[in-house]
């Protein structure tokens, strides 16, 4: 067992009892999700010949999937992931395959492609929040959940980097449908493989481990509502309306400076910027709680993003998106960890699925309030006001201890 003073290595919680085996197989499951996204609008659009109705079957198979996801974490925290993955996987992974199928030649009916792939998202295997339960159960000790979960966020957002490539290889080389078949056969491999690892059956730990140094005990009849994950969940979905907002103003910043190719590079730089921030978070043996060092994290990136308005040129540009990623996922584990500690260990699957499920929202409604702005406001102003989530998130927790104390 690990100490807080001295917590395992990165190379150390992967060597664990079958904890590396697990997190292969679910990374290879999440790696479905890397790609289905880009796969599944290229075959759609190829199909129906009309962006606007690949548009609405893809964020309708988005909000499916967003809405119900607290739905299923719930029927795994209550039956298990060994017999509710399982369950989810089989008619997921062929609704995929009939998605593929319908797509594969044009003259595919808008209407049926819609219904299946709200029936696809409304059952799509939560990998991310039961991986991130095994953690839970496998590391006792903070410290070493700490690492495990930024070794999951950073290897998460590399998986999201990956899978378009893989994605648009596949569309360039055969067809985009063949990456809808690929998505499927990837989370049918991850998930049978993850619920027949040994790791599953090691019994929960999570009543033994300790407290995060500096972190106020929960009351139980507190630990099992749902205001104690208001902080997480509000700064999950402010980083996502961030980032989906980000992800959009780069894209305008380069065709302003007609430099739309380069836009590439500036995205990169912001996962490079989350994947070093999140590895060298973990590493670091905090002596503040999550509870004070959630609002700082998330300051900081939103004064990072307003700044990145400012930027003189995409170079500029994407040094300050290597700037803000250094927070992005630091923000993100200290989020699944609040969340893992606030609710009791049969309802941590459920809290983090609200966790991810509120990142999910805000990332799409982001991408959605910048596209009304950027015609009618000035760029730079633009930069600013999608920092307001993330600076309103830390105002928000900043005062709730005052109203607590008031009440």
């Amino acid at each position: 067992m690990s100490s807080p003073t001295r917590p395992l290595s990165y190379l150390a919680v992967l060597r664990l009892p079958s904890a590396g085996r697990a997190f292969g197989a679910a990374l290879l499951g999440r790696l479905s999700y890397g790609m289905v996204f880009l796969s599944l609008t290229l075959a759609l659009t190829a199909a129906t010949g009309s962006y606007a109705v690949a548009g609405t079957v893809i964020a309708l198979e988005g909000l499916a999937y967003s809405l119900l996801s607290p739905l299923r974490a719930g029927l795994i925290d209550r039956y298990g992931p060994r017999r509710v993955l399982p369950a989810l996987t089989v008619p997921y992974a062929l609704l995929l395959v009939c998605l593929a199928a319908l797509t594969w030649q044009p003259g595919a009916s808008g209407w049926l492609l819609g219904t299946l792939a709200v029936a696809a998202g409304g059952c799509a295997p939560p990998l991310g929040p039961v991986m991130r339960t095994l953690w839970s159960d496998l590391l006792p000790d903070r410290q070493a959940l700490q690492r495990a979960y930024s070794l999951d966020t950073v290897a998460e957002e590399l998986v999201f980097v990956v899978g378009p490539l893989l994605a648009g290889l596949l569309a360039a080389l055969a067809t985009p449908a063949a990456g809808v078949v690929l998505s499927a056969a990837l989370i049918a491999i991850g998930v049978f493989a993850f619920v027949s690892s040994p790791a599953l059956r090691t019994p929960s730990r999570a009543s033994t481990r300790p407290a995060e140094p500096g972190a106020e005990p929960v009351p139980t009849r507190r630990r099992l509502g749902t205001g104690a994950l208001t902080l997480p969940i509000a700064t999950s979905a402010a980083v996502g309306l961030c980032l989906g907002a980000l992800s959009l103003l780069m894209v305008v910043f380069a065709e302003r400076h007609h430099q739309t190719a380069a836009v590439a590079w500036a995205q990169a730089a912001l996962s490079a910027g989350s994947a070093v921030g999140g590895l060298a978070y973990g590493t670091v043996s905090w002596r503040v709680s999550g509870v004070v060092r959630l609002p700082v994290l998330s300051t900081v990136l939103g004064l990072a993003l307003a700044a990145a308005g400012a930027s003189p040129n995409l170079y500029a540009l994407g040094a300050m998106a290597g700037l803000i990623g250094l927070f992005v996922a630091p923000a993100l584990t200290t989020a699944y960890l609040l969340a893992d500690e606030f609710v009791p260990p049969e309802h941590r699957t459920q809290a983090g699925a609200w966790v991810n499920t509120a990142f999910n929202i805000g990332d799409s409604l982001g991408v959605a309030a910048v596209g009304l702005m950027v015609d009618g406001l000035p760029l730079a102003l633009c930069f600013v006001l999608a920092a307001v989530p993330a600076l309103s998130s830390a105002l928000i927790a900043v005062a709730r201890p005052g109203r607590r104390a008031k009440r």
